[in-house]
């Protein structure tokens, strides 16, 4: 029971953070290059973990801290705390960052399966409708074994990666991390790319409700931000060998893959790249649902279950729609802009009036 409870409350939430985060985050690679690799190979693991992780940490320990302090396990009830009715900025930046999100892994879940498997399209984005479906119908529990059970299978084929590499490319990884170029920009690299992917972590409020103090909160704050770069830190290095020309690689997970000549490898990481589409649609369109409930119940009204699969396939379809019509293209323009709202209507609250709250005895 020990066990469970220290699982539940110190790792649960890292693991569901990551497996939210992987899709857009460093799904192929192509993200890590851009933010941190082409600073220079030492550049980018500073930019990786003296700036990324940092803030990771810092605004998921003040997140954990505030949901524990009063309960509140939706970004609607714990921003109503923070920050009182301007939390309806902070929405409109998620939806808008929702619906480019589920557009981007419908279409790639498609793609992913036409390109690599002979799969049609159509069937792809079928098969992840309805993982998604079930599992926002089956709810908080069933959704958290499948982000930590796949989170799991992530760790293990990044892990086959990085060690098939180092069995091939050896001397070609060592001699770039020799190097040690640090090149101007990594700070602001990892800035960019911890603002980028700040959207995630409302999307873990679910399954912190097990967290019962301030230190458990900070201990799982801390090691969520960890839990959630690692697997990327593996890649990194996995891909090591071919810098610096990776870099101008539009996928360079899939380049360094094929190089290996392992298609066992190739057609595992194909399966994990498709199952983290599934996470990470799933935990958006979850955080939506649960902002929905606690609204209902502040209204003494139920959410019924059979409703979170109806959302979740109305916000599909209105994704897969402006997928198709090219719109995505030009939402995703602004998706600077995006990342800099929940910047201003997540982060600055949090860590100036939530900080504040947190400090405060009462």
């Amino acid at each position: 029971m020990r066990r469970r409870s220290f699982f539940q409350k110190y790792l649960l939430p890292g693991f569901v953070f990551q497996g939210v985060l992987i899709a857009g985050g460093y799904g192929t690679g192509r993200e890590l290059v851009e933010y941190f690799m082409k600073f220079g190979v030492l550049g980018g693991i500073l930019g990786m973990f003296g700036v990324t992780t940092v803030l990771w940490a810092m605004i998921l320990v003040v997140t954990f801290e505030l949901a524990r302090k009063f309960g509140t396990y939706d970004y609607r009830s714990l921003l109503l705390r923070v920050e009182g009715p301007l939390w309806m900025a902070f929405e409109a930046c998620y939806l808008v960052l929702m619906v480019v999100v589920l557009a981007v892994v419908g279409s790639a879940a498609g793609v992913l399966l036409r390109d690599n498997f002979r799969i049609p399209y159509v069937y792809g984005v079928i098969l992840m409708l309805a993982a998604i479906g079930f599992l926002t119908f089956k709810g908080g529990r069933l959704l958290e074994r499948f982000l930590f059970s796949w989170s799991i299978l992530i760790y293990i084929v990044y892990g086959l990666f990085l060690a098939v590499s180092i069995w091939r490319f050896g001397p070609q990884m060592r001699s770039s991390l020799a190097e040690g170029s640090v090149l101007p920009g990594w700070a602001m690299g990892g800035f960019k790319y911890a603002l980028y992917n700040m959207g995630v972590i409302p999307t873990v409020l679910f399954c912190v409700g097990r967290i019962e103090t301030r230190r458990e909160a900070a201990i799982s704050g801390f090691l969520a931000s960890v839990i959630g770069i690692l697997p990327g830190f593996l890649f990194y290095l996995a891909v090591l060998g071919f810098y610096p020309a990776v870099l101008s690689e539009e996928t360079p997970a899939f380049f360094v893959l094929r190089q290996t000549g392992s298609p066992w490898l190739l057609v595992a990481f194909l399966v994990v790249l498709f199952g983290t589409l599934i996470q990470t649609g799933t935990g958006f369109i979850h955080a939506f649902n649960q902002r929905i409930q606690s609204a209902l119940e502040a209204r003494g009204k139920r959410f019924p279950a059979w409703q979170r699969p109806v959302i979740a396939l109305v916000l599909l379809l209105l994704s897969l729609g402006i997928s198709s019509f090219g719109l995505i293209a030009l939402v995703a323009k602004g998706y600077g802009s995006l990342s800099w709202g929940i910047f201003l209507f997540y982060f600055v609250p949090l860590m100036t009036v939530g900080l504040g709250r947190i400090l405060r005895r009462d």
